[in-house]
C-alpha cells in the first residue's frame, strides 16, 4: 500500500526525513481528533503516549496553523464546469456527448463557452479558465473557433498541482472508506472490485475500454442525481437528513500489470 506512494513522494523529492516528519503531524491530528477520552480534548502527554511522538513534537505541531484539505478553488470550479458540460442537456449532442461550444458568446449566445463558465461562475473570466484548461491538455480549440472537450472528465493532461490535488482527495477519500469498513462493522461504505490474473494484453485494454465507459457513465449519473435539488422531505427540520451538509466521493479506478509482479512492483 505505502510502496506507490514512496514512489510519488521520491519522485518530487521528498525524502525519508522529510516524509517522517509529515508523518509526525499526522499521527498528532488523527490522534487528537479521533482517540478523545469523553470528547474532551488531549493533553499532549497523551497524545505522545498513543503515537510516540516526543511530547516537545506534540506540542511544536499541535502549534501549526491548519492545513486546508479541499481542492483548491480553481480546480474545484474546473471540475463543476466539466460535470455541467458532460450532463446538461442544453451542451449536449443528439447522441448525449458533449458538443463543441462557440468559443464566445457572440452570435452563440447561451451556447457558447462563456455561457457555460457564467453558468457555474460570475466571477471568473471565461478566458482564464480556457486558456488553464488548454494548458492542461483539458480542451483544444477547431477550426470553426469551438472549445472541444478531449476528456469527458477534468482530467489534465498537464499540470503538477492540478495532478497532485486530484491525487490526495480521491486516494484520500478511497482510503478513508477502506479504513472505515476496518475499523467499524455497521454501514459498510460501499468499496469492492474484480480482479483476474493470466489475461492477455488484449484482453486487458478490451476490459480497460469497457471500465472507462462503464465508470463515466455510472460517475456521470451520480453527478446528475447529486445536483438535483433536495426534495421537501430532505428539506424539513425534523428530517434526519437537516443536520450539517454532507459531501461525496465516489470513484472509479483501474488497474494492470504483469501476473508475475504484485500490484506495486515496476
Amino acid at each position: 500500500m505505502l510502496s506507490p506512494i514512496v514512489r510519488v513522494m521520491l519522485a518530487h523529492e521528498i525524502t525519508l526525513p522529510m516524509a517522517i516528519e509529515l508523518l509526525k503531524r499526522v499521527f498528532v491530528e488523527v490522534a487528537e481528533r479521533d482517540f478523545r477520552l469523553d470528547n474532551k480534548a488531549s493533553t499532549d502527554s497523551r497524545i505522545s503516549l498513543i503515537t510516540g511522538v516526543h511530547r516537545k513534537d506534540v506540542k511544536r505541531l499541535r502549534d501549526l496553523p491548519d492545513v486546508e484539505a479541499n481542492l483548491p478553488p480553481k480546480i474545484s470550479l474546473s471540475a463543476q464546469v466539466v460535470a455541467t458540460w458532460i450532463t446538461g442537456a442544453q451542451w449536449l449532442d443528439e447522441n448525449g456527448q458533449p458538443r463543441p461550444l462557440s468559443r464566445l458568446a457572440r452570435g452563440a449566445g447561451e451556447a457558447s463557452f462563456e455561457a457555460l463558465v457564467a453558468s457555474i461562475s460570475q466571477d471568473i473570466r471565461p478566458r482564464s479558465v480556457l486558456d488553464e484548461w488548454l494548458r492542461l491538455g483539458v480542451v483544444k480549440i477547431n477550426e470553426a473557433d469551438e472549445v472541444v472537450l478531449l476528456s469527458n472528465a477534468f482530467v489534465p493532461r498537464e499540470g503538477v498541482e492540478e495532478k497532485l490535488a486530484y491525487y490526495g482527495h480521491n486516494l484520500g477519500d478511497h482510503a478513508a472508506a477502506a479504513a472505515d469498513n476496518v475499523l467499524t462493522t455497521s454501514s459498510p461504505w460501499f468499496e469492492r472490485s474484480v480482479h483476474h490474473s493470466s489475461l492477455t494484453e488484449a484482453q486487458v485494454e478490451k476490459l480497460r475500454a469497457r471500465a472507462a465507459k462503464l465508470g463515466m457513465q455510472t460517475l456521470t449519473q451520480l453527478h446528475t442525481l447529486a445536483a438535483q435539488p433536495a426534495d421537501d422531505n430532505e428539506q424539513s427540520p425534523a428530517s434526519p437528513n437537516s443536520g450539517p451538509k454532507k459531501r461525496f466521493t465516489c470513484g472509479v479506478y483501474f488497474y494492470s500489470t504483469d501476473a508475475s509482479e504484485t500490484p506495486t512492483e515496476k
